[in-house]
């Protein structure tokens, strides 16, 4: 039987060299089921509904009411004995199971040709169709992921050229500026905080970080040692390859903006391939971390919905339906390649996972500056060098309702009704022109892309849940409930779509006003727990 969603295509430009060595070994994820699945529907669908009475689980009440039944975990070990596969990782709440065999063992096991794909960014093991179940275990698995090794996402950063010695002053003898996050921070008024006894869960797909570059980095900004912890998923691991313009700057930006909004939240960053299993097994690890606990996930990675396959999609955006009914908020950069997300044709793409209903997607702006106040903030655009905010309709998620009503202008001056979810949700400084200054690799240089804005919104939600005394969580709806609390941007475009006044296609609701937000979101929690 096929297994719904999991058709892939071809990936443009590929070629295949020939099938794939057969006594190659390789781990797949297999993702069952959840248990009580409809209840949990039901609570997420009143927090989508802005529904904050429902509350929040704790990841053992999770894991007892929503992770996998045994018969369906035990009816996959029976799957794997009968092909010789073995079972290295088991974990229910997450409704994982991660098998180990041969190329050979699993094309027979799922009914799939695994070949090796040439590709002009490199080769990767791939197939193409659907994966095959036996009678068996239909309706029970629900993805099978890592068959396919292609690269599957890629870091939303962009380093400015000539970038040099950032961190000695803002101003920049050219039209170029760049920031500190702490000045960033000042600049959107954040609320008074540290991130105190919060713990903020970073994925990463590659690279790595140098202890000895964040101690120089948050020495001189004068915020104290945060604590950043490795968490290794998939074999995955803290692995910097000495390239800022690799993952290192990737997970470099992510910790040291973090690290500097919020320098006395816990950092804990997840490791691991990058492949559709290995994403989804780091977020999934993530949220059910029960170690680390984070409150609040910054995730910069992703590509265009074109991209995944249905199966991978939907197991993502179902684990950030179980973050938002335990309270955890999961911020996502909506991308750097405008309204088109580098597919190309004319056709527009939003990036994923930034498009799931369940992430604040995160647009960016141009950022500019007079005496410490803002004084101007457009949509990010750099026009012909091609870096502009991702945004726009998506291709696979329905209306949600807290965009009811919106409509997405377009950049000929014309309006159409949302009638899927739009992207993104909110935005930030993500300009290299106007970028962040960093250190990466005993380099200090100045880094763009909407990967600076997860973790800056990521930092900042740290801090509210701070003041807030516990995690707010699925913030989606009261944002869009308290749009007064955001800077609306409206002028510029990412393409084919236009800012406007409220929602827009490229910067979403606007850029944080710190202290409105806090006070906002506290109302609206406190409205409902009355």
């Amino acid at each position: 039987m096929i297994l719904k969603g999991s058709e892939r295509t071809a990936v443009a430009q590929s070629r295949v060299v020939g099938p794939a060595d057969a006594t190659e070994r390789l781990e797949v994820s297999i993702i069952v089921r959840r248990r009580a699945a409809q209840v949990l529907r039901a609570r997420t669908a009143a927090l989508a509904a802005g529904n904050r009475d429902v509350g929040h689980l704790t990841r053992e009440q999770f894991a007892a009411q929503h992770g996998a039944d045994e018969p369906d975990m035990a009816a996959v070990r029976t799957f794997a004995s009968r092909y010789d596969l073995r079972i290295v990782q088991e974990h229910a709440a997450r409704r994982t199971l991660v098998l180990s065999g041969t190329v050979a063992q699993f094309r027979t096991a799922f009914s799939v040709e695994l070949n090796v794909v040439a590709h002009p960014d490199g080769t990767y093991r791939g197939r193409t169709g659907a994966i095959h179940l036996p009678p068996e275990l239909d309706g029970i698995v629900e993805a099978v992921l890592g068959l396919d090794n292609r690269p599957q996402a890629k870091p939303h950063f962009r380093i400015r050229s000539g970038a040099d010695s950032p961190l000695k002053t803002r101003a920049r003898a050219s039209s170029s500026v760049s920031y500190t996050p702490v000045q960033v921070a000042a600049l959107y008024g954040f609320p008074a905080g540290t991130g105190k006894g919060q713990c903020v869960g970073i994925v990463e797909l590659g690279g790595g970080f140098r202890p000895a570059d964040l101690k120089t980095y948050f020495t001189k900004l004068k915020v104290g040692s945060p604590k950043v912890l490795a968490v290794s998923v998939d074999h995955g691991t803290n692995a910097p390859s000495g390239s800022a313009n690799g993952a290192d700057g990737e997970v470099m930006l992510d910790i040291e903006v973090v690290g500097s909004v919020a320098p006395a939240a816990n950092i804990a960053v997840y490791f691991a391939p990058n492949t559709d299993a290995g994403f989804v097994d780091a977020v999934t690890s993530a949220i059910h971390d029960t170690t680390n606990k984070p409150s609040v996930i910054s995730i910069s990675w992703g590509s265009a919905e074109s991209t995944w396959t249905a199966q991978a999609m939907t197991a993502m955006d179902d684990a950030f339906q179980a973050a938002a009914s335990m309270g955890i908020t999961v911020c996502v950069a909506s991308g750097d390649n405008g309204s088109n997300d580098n597919v190309g044709g004319s056709t527009d793409h939003v990036d994923f996972p930034a498009s799931s209903p369940f992430a604040l997607g995160c647009g960016g702006t141009s950022l500019r500056a007079s005496k410490n106040i803002i004084s101007s903030e457009v949509v990010w655009n750099d026009g012909s060098s091609g870096g502009a905010t991702g945004g726009g309709v998506s291709g696979f998620f329905p209306a949600v309702p807290w965009q009811a009503g919106i409509s997405a202008k377009l950049s000929g001056g014309r309006s159409i009704p949302l009638k899927n979810r739009g992207v993104p949700d909110v935005a930030g400084d993500a300009d290299p022109q106007t970028g962040y200054a960093v250190r990466i690799d005993g380099t200090d240089t100045v880094i763009g892309g909407t990967s600076a804005v997860a973790p800056l919104w990521a930092g900042l939600i740290a801090r509210i849940n701070q003041s807030a005394g516990s995690p707010l969580g699925y913030l989606n709806p009261s944002l869009y409930e308290n749009q007064q609390a955001l800077r609306d941007i409206t002028q510029g475009n990412n393409g084919d779509f236009a800012a406007a006044k409220g929602w827009d296609g490229c910067t979403g609701l606007g850029s944080p006003n710190g202290k409105l937000l806090l006070s906002a979101l506290q109302k609206s929690a406190a409205k409902h727990s009355r």
